[in-house]
Order: C-alpha cells, then structure tokens, then sequence
C-alpha cells in the first residue's frame, strides 16, 4: 500500500481528541500506536488489543511518523567516548 493511502486512514479534527492524528473512525492516537510499538508490542498484540483497527491502520501510524520525522526532529544528546 502506498503511502498516500495509508495516510488517508489518519484524520485530523480539533473536535476530536483535541485535534490529535487519530486513525480514521476511531479515537485511538496516532501516537499511542506508536509507542506500542516502541515498547516492543507487536502489531498482533496491538491488534488483539484493539479488535476494531486494521493492520494497515498500524501502517499508516508508522508512515504518519515517517513524514513527520522528514521535516521535524528530536534534540537527542550524542554519547562521549570514554
């Protein structure tokens, strides 16, 4: 699946979840997806989690946090070298 259809299954409304991505039809952040899966969860257990969202669903989280990671990033501190 392209990444222009998967993003179609995130919305964006400021009288949902205070405007938060969300998967489509849902109140489920976008971001919580996310750190499910930087926890280690796997789509199984997301899924089996929330019986409602589809596998894409979770694609499309990872490829909303894809486009933004292009354009935004996180000041993560660089480790010396003893």
């Amino acid at each position: 699946m392209n990444p222009e259809t998967l993003l179609s299954r995130i919305s964006i409304d400021p009288n949902i979840c205070h405007g938060k991505p969300c998967i489509r039809g849902h109140r489920i952040w976008v971001s919580l997806i996310l750190d499910y899966l930087a926890s280690g969860m796997t789509v199984e257990e997301i899924l089996d989690g929330y019986p409602s969202i589809e596998r894409n669903d979770i694609f499309a989280c990872i490829a909303y946090g894809a486009e933004l990671a292009r354009d935004y990033y996180v000041e993560i501190p660089l480790e010396t070298a003893k």
